[in-house]
């Protein structure tokens, strides 16, 4: 299976109303490689279905959404509808109650 295939599949587990971050998917694929998982979330083919919208910044930051940073309205708006909360930093926008909200493989 294709690191792709592999980034997704655990993605794909991420319930709603939850999060994970790029470095949880990569510590559970045993690889340290957080651009690759990042590339291959930009490559997903079924959005939604594969969840990508739930994975952010290890620091609880929104991060991109298929790797533009313009479509961050979209992801925040997807996580939302799932119960997420955001605060507005002078930095940007992070997932309120990060830790609670942190889904770990």
């Amino acid at each position: 299976m294709r690191l792709d295939e592999r980034v997704w599949a655990f993605v794909s587990k991420v319930p709603e109303g939850k999060v994970t971050t790029y470095g949880e998917i990569a510590k559970a694929l045993g690889t340290k490689a957080f651009r690759a998982i990042g590339g291959a979330l930009s490559r997903n083919p079924t959005p939604i279905v594969v969840p990508c919208h739930r994975v952010v910044k290890s620091n609880g930051g929104i991060g991109g959404f298929f790797g533009k940073k313009r479509l961050i309205s979209k992801k925040r708006e997807l996580l939302e509808k799932e119960g997420i909360r955001f605060k507005e930093r002078s930095d940007g926008l992070y997932v309120d109650d990060f830790k609670r909200m942190l889904f770990r493989f």
